[in-house]
């Protein structure tokens, strides 16, 4: 063999051996982080839609996690790196709470869903009522809407074709006492009135907060968020066809906190939430997560930059990145971040 030769050969070796034991490129890589607002005591809850080339993000504001003061905060922004205030909307007497911001059918309008609470300084709720409110252009918001029963909590609307398609945990007194929450399946067709699609969705193991997405074929999926006594590892629901009233469960084995998920193009579902003793230092933190809807298993991915008072993410995908925003505590403040995450 001739030096060239060697030189060629050798040099193709120590390619192929380098590539071998290269690390391998993250699964999710956080490309910006950054505090979009702390203005309030507490900031938090928050939710994320782009609307007519802009952006739209909704959090709750008030004087702690729990007071009677909550109100709901909305700010926009052309690219996602300055952010104005747009609008705030407040209701003496009631603490508002988890503001959810969607638009509606036919790209016409912006619909902000809520709990409603009633309390006494900052002890538990007496009374909860959801509410709705519409705006064409996010800066002027129409009146409120009480929606759905008393003393149940819609918590996400998710709109597929012309339907909006919710789930409502019991929030009863009593059932706050005993951790004995249910859960009644919604559908919409105008955002303000609601009918029963299942009456007793689920009830095993406190199930509270629910997010419902729909599948390239038409199937329903539903990450929910249980918080009973001795039982709250999240559950992963599927319903195969309309009108989505046969449902299979299957046990996620952790806890999942303000659970929010998306599919991306390529057709991977990509989940946020909180995760409690999590990683190495057993924390609780902001986690994104693979969501195997085949094997009913959260992959973390990604630790956001998070932790104590955290999660509650709004997910947008946009221009080949998961745009995520959500609040935290861990810089001692709770305030709201914007997160960009390649996948």
């Amino acid at each position: 063999m001739n030096a060239k030769l060697f030189v060629v050969c050798l040099l193709a070796a120590l390619s192929a051996s380098a590539a071998d034991t290269a690390t391998p490129a993250p699964a999710a890589k956080l490309t910006e982080f950054r505090k979009i607002w702390d203005a309030a005591p507490h900031n938090a809850f928050t939710d994320l839609v782009r609307f007519n080339n802009r952006w739209y993000c909704v959090f709750r504001e008030g004087s702690a996690h729990v007071s009677p003061d909550g109100a709901v905060r909305v700010l926009t922004s052309d690219t996602g790196y300055w952010w104005e205030s747009a609008a705030r909307i407040e209701m003496p007497g009631f603490d508002l709470r988890d503001p959810k911001i969607t638009v509606m059918p036919g790209n016409s309008r912006l619909m902000i869903l809520g709990g409603a609470t009633v309390r006494e300084d900052n002890k538990p709720a007496t009374e909860n009522q959801s509410f709705v409110a519409l705006s064409d252009d996010g800066k002027k918001w129409g009146k409120v809407f009480w929606v759905g029963p008393t003393n149940s909590w819609l918590w996400r609307v998710t709109w597929h074709r012309t339907s909006g398609l919710g789930v409502a945990y019991d929030v009863t007194p009593e059932s706050r006492a005993d951790k004995k929450y249910g859960t009644t399946l919604l559908l919409t067709k105008n955002g303000v009135d609601y009918d029963t699609l299942v009456p007793d969705f689920l009830t095993e193991g406190g199930p509270t907060e629910a997010t419902l997405r729909v599948g390239t074929e038409n199937e329903l999926l539903c990450l929910q968020r249980r918080d009973g006594k001795g039982t709250n590892t999240a559950l992963l629901g599927i319903s195969k066809k309309i009108p989505y009233d046969e449902w299979a469960w299957k046990d996620l084995g952790k806890f999942f906190g303000g659970p929010n998920f998306i599919q991306i193009p390529d057709g991977r579902w990509i989940a946020c939430g909180r995760l409690q003793n999590h990683g190495p230092d057993k924390k609780t933190k902001t986690v994104v997560c693979e969501l195997d809807v085949n094997k009913g298993e959260l992959i973390p991915l990604l630790d956001l930059p998070s932790g104590g008072d955290s999660s509650y993410p709004g997910m947008v995908w946009h221009e080949n990145q998961l745009w995520i925003t959500y609040y935290s505590s861990h810089e001692g403040k709770t305030a709201i971040y914007l997160a960009r995450v390649k996948l």
